[in-house]
């Protein structure tokens, strides 16, 4: 088990050993869960709709059809 101090600006530092099992990254999120009259430590995870719009349109859309003899040039 893993003990933690919290600090005077009530902050934490998480474990080594809680962040590894936890997979955890510099700049990732966890939460906080209520169960039972227990926190839990959760990483939160995000649904792939969360990346809608981090990537611009093509200005140019290509068809499949356009790309096909291209790539049979590299055959």
């Amino acid at each position: 088990m893993a003990t933690v101090t919290v600090n005077a600006k009530s902050k934490i530092t998480i474990p080594v050993q809680v962040r590894a099992a936890l997979g955890l990254r510099p700049g990732d999120e966890i939460e906080f869960v209520l169960e039972n009259g227990h926190f839990a430590i959760v990483a939160v995870s995000y649904s792939v709709e969360r990346l809608k719009g981090m990537i611009r349109k093509p200005k140019v859309i290509v068809s499949i059809d356009d790309m096909n003899p291209v790539f049979a040039l590299k055959e």
